[in-house]
This record gives C-alpha cells, sequence and structure tokens, in this order.
C-alpha cells in the first residue's frame, strides 16, 4: 500500500518536470525526470515483487519493508513539498 502511495507522488511530480521542462526546456529537469521515472520503476517492481513472491517472505521481514517504503514516502513528501513552493 506504502509502495503504491509512491508511485502516486512519483506520478504527480512526473508530471510536474514535464510541464516544467516544456515550458522552460532546462536541462536540470531531465534529470529530474531521469531520476523521477527510475524510482516509479523501482516501485513498480517491488509492488509487483511482493504480490509475485509474497507466500515466499517470511513475516518478519515485513516490517522491514513497511520500514523502508515509509521512509521512501516520507523523503518523496518532501520533495513533492519542495517542488510545489
Amino acid at each position: 500500500v506504502v509502495g503504491l502511495a509512491n508511485i502516486g507522488i512519483l506520478i504527480a511530480l512526473l508530471i510536474i518536470y514535464l510541464r516544467v521542462y516544456k515550458n522552460s526546456k532546462a536541462i536540470f529537469t531531465i534529470g529530474l525526470i531521469f531520476f523521477v521515472s527510475l524510482l516509479m520503476l523501482h516501485n513498480i517492481i517491488a509492488v509487483y515483487a511482493y504480490f509475485a513472491m509474497e507466500r515466499l517472505y517470511a513475516i518478519a521481514l515485513l516490517p522491514y519493508f513497511v520500514g523502508i517504503h515509509i521512509a521512501e514516502l516520507a523523503g518523496l513528501s518532501v520533495l513533492f513539498r519542495v517542488t510545489l513552493l
């Protein structure tokens, strides 16, 4: 669930960065688009892998997976907020 929230924020960031690039043609924005795209790919693979291999994961690992995704969600939320300023 947290991975899906990350994907949602990343889609919003990607749309914002694409609009900025369309208006300004700033090269820095291409780097941001690339960064967001790779993070989105990471989250898509993570969500897919969790559901595809759910039976193989030990229950004891779940808090670590959730912790990693919550930390990423916090970082993406800050990046999103800073982007909107």
